[in-house]
């Protein structure tokens, strides 16, 4: 069952986030959404078990150490580790998780996704956060704009 516009909304309407796989490099997408959505107002929870701190946050090892826990999780990891990220969430009682993807695959694992479906966790499978966030640069927009013309653009039901 592909990916909605309705879940989409949701998931961005939790305001308190675990951003999965963060990376080192400060220039790095994932850096940049972390960055967006905290100017946002989101509370923002780094999770990158190789990274003391980000930006001045503490990044923690697995997203069960978040305190006050999480409502959702964004994963910007390898989809070799998105399963086991995925099982992580369940245990923390996680019940929202967004697979990344920019383009090609992603963090979209098909068995995490299995998983999420199996396990009453709600799953964007793949597409990029800055798509749907309001006022973004012209360059995610077009990047929406040409998944709608490739039908490619989650339906709104």
């Amino acid at each position: 069952m592909p990916t909605t516009l309705p879940e989409i909304r949701e998931f961005l309407s939790q305001k308190r986030i675990a951003l999965v796989g963060l990376s080192r490099n400060p220039k790095d997408l994932s850096r940049m959404l972390f960055r967006d959505l905290e100017q946002r107002g989101y509370d923002v929870v780094p999770v990158n078990p190789a990274i003391d701190e980000i930006e001045g946050t503490k990044c923690l090892a697995r997203v069960q150490d978040a305190t006050p826990p999480v409502h959702a999780a964004l994963l910007m990891t390898s989809p070799q580790i998105t399963e086991q990220i995925v099982r992580d969430c369940a245990a923390a009682g996680i019940r929202r998780v967004w697979m990344h993807s920019g383009g090609g695959q992603g963090s979209v694992s098909k068995e995490a996704v299995v998983f999420c479906r199996a396990n009453r966790i709600e799953v964007v499978e793949g597409y990029c956060p800055f798509m749907f966030l309001p006022d973004e640069p012209w360059i995610h927009r077009a990047h929406g704009f040409l998944m709608k013309l490739t039908g490619k653009y989650p339906a709104a039901a």
